[in-house]
């Protein structure tokens, strides 16, 4: 196979849409403890969360907000500010307060991060960057359990969710285990793919770590050059305990975090 152009992408602006918080019920316990700013955020982030209130979406003047809730302005002002900290809202001069995005949080399982977006509702679409047969290195042949030199299918994706970039993969498969098809990794997921192959993921090795993006990384994810990435690495097995994947990911840590559930240990 032949590799593919790699696409850079721009810093994500998203399109502006006219959906606004209006007809949002928002419950404010004004008997509560908890501060009404924070209140008012934390209804705005599910609503941005859940998709009620998605990119694009424009929030609407601050003074009619607060009068249509009976807050103070700088109640509602410290709302606003608190997700623009946080990266879900931008202020765009001649346009107003604008939704860019809510952040994935995604389950430490055995799953693919395209099902992950889909079924969040994320919208998600792929960049095939390469997709070639190559001699595997020391490290690939190790993690897949092959003789050194031998052949792989070395695959690198964007990975967007709206239109957004999200992740950058890279992920080698054991040549002769499945058709690698361009046009159909553009369409779906990797793991997609292999489970209609015929081959049934069963377990998997993890390593989830962090660092600063490259140059390159930053132009190609819409991140600062220096930004924080999440960094994993993963070896996943079939039912025979055959290693058929292994994967180096980075991803925006502004848009994106694993979530996990910790247990004692009886």
């Amino acid at each position: 196979m032949t590799s593919v152009p790699v696409n850079q992408s721009a810093a994500y602006s998203p399109p502006v849409t006219t959906s606004a918080p209006d007809a949002l019920d928002f419950a404010l316990d004004r008997s509560s403890p908890v501060p009404l700013y924070y209140q008012l955020a934390q209804q705005l982030e599910a609503a941005i969360e859940h998709g009620v209130l998605g990119p694009g979406s424009l929030l609407g003047n601050e003074i009619e907000l607060a009068g249509r809730l009976g807050l103070s302005r700088p109640t509602v002002r410290q709302a606003i500010q608190s997700l623009v900290d946080k990266g879900l809202l931008v202020r765009r001069r001649g346009v107003g307060t604008q939704v860019v995005h809510s952040q994935v949080k995604r389950p430490l399982e055995l799953s693919s991060l395209y099902d992950d977006l889909e079924s969040a509702g994320q919208k998600p679409a792929t960049q095939v960057l390469r997709n070639e047969v190559v001699r595997a290195s020391a490290e690939v042949a190790a993690a897949l359990g092959i003789a050194e030199g031998g052949e792989v299918h070395h695959l690198e994706r964007l990975r967007l969710a709206h239109g957004e970039p999200m992740a950058s993969l890279s992920n080698y498969v054991p040549a002769g285990l499945l058709d690698l098809d361009t046009d159909r990794l553009q369409a779906t997921g990797l793991y997609r793919m292999l489970r209609g192959a015929g081959i049934t993921l069963h377990s998997a090795r993890q390593t989830v770590g962090a660092r600063c993006a490259t140059a390159e990384e930053a132009e190609r994810l819409g991140e600062p050059e220096g930004a924080a990435l999440l960094t994993m690495q993963r070896t996943a097995y079939d039912d025979t305990g055959r290693a058929v994947e292994y994967g180096t990911h980075i991803y925006r840590a502004s848009r994106y975090s694993f979530d996990f559930q910790l247990l004692v240990r009886p």
